[in-house]
Order: C-alpha cells, then sequence, then structure tokens
C-alpha cells in the first residue's frame, strides 16, 4: 500500500498553485492592491527561506546537507530581505499614484529610462 503525501507536502503543492493563479492576477490588480500583494508574498516567502536556511545550516553542520545548499539559502534569505527593504522605500509613491483619479489626461506621462541604481 502506498504511502500518502504527508502534509507539508501537499500544503507546499497547494501554495505553489495558488501563488500562481495569484500572479495570473497580479498584472490585473490596481497599483496599491498589487503593491500589498507583493509585500505580503515576500515577507512569506523571505520568512520561508530563512527558516529553510536555518534547516540547512543544523543539516550541514551533521553532515547530512552541503555545506554550500546552506550558504545558498543564507544569501538567498539576504538578498529577500534586501529587496523587501527596498521596495519599502516606494511603498508612498505607490499609494500616491494608486490614489489618483482615473481620468484621461491631455498629455500622458513621459516614459521614464528605466536605469537601476542599487546600494550596496
Amino acid at each position: 500500500m502506498p504511502h500518502p503525501t504527508p502534509y507539508p507536502v501537499r500544503l507546499a503543492d497547494e501554495i505553489t498553485r495558488q501563488l500562481g493563479q495569484l500572479a495570473d492576477h497580479l498584472s490585473q490588480l490596481p497599483p496599491h492592491e498589487a503593491t500589498q500583494v507583493i509585500s505580503r508574498v515576500l515577507g512569506g516567502v523571505t520568512h520561508l527561506v530563512a527558516t529553510g536556511s536555518v534547516f540547512a545550516k543544523v543539516q550541514a553542520e551533521s553532515g547530512a546537507l552541503p555545506a554550500e545548499l546552506w550558504l545558498a539559502l543564507g544569501r538567498a534569505s539576504n538578498e529577500l530581505d534586501a529587496i523587501g527593504r527596498d521596495l519599502d522605500q516606494h511603498c508612498e509613491t505607490l499609494r500616491h499614484v494608486s490614489a489618483q483619479p482615473a481620468t484621461t489626461t491631455v498629455k500622458p506621462p513621459a516614459p521614464a529610462p528605466l536605469v537601476v541604481r542599487r546600494r550596496r
């Protein structure tokens, strides 16, 4: 008799499916809702990766996992945290834009060059 899929694995599958649905809807959301969705999901993913990093560290110390996996998860956790802080800087701008009335303007806004400078 086959073993049933463990609950955490089923939960991960369901979360992955729902993240796919959320990604499909994201482009259709108003800016203020899209920002809320992104920040909430990013926070959850960051927490998951950070927890995975702690797990991988313990397993790497016992020799069950390679240390490179722990280091990679730690780097990913740090990067996600930095991305979250970068996005926090723009929340007020997004709130302001999303609060604007949806009227037609005489002159459309000028496109901005997409040059990103990252602080380190």
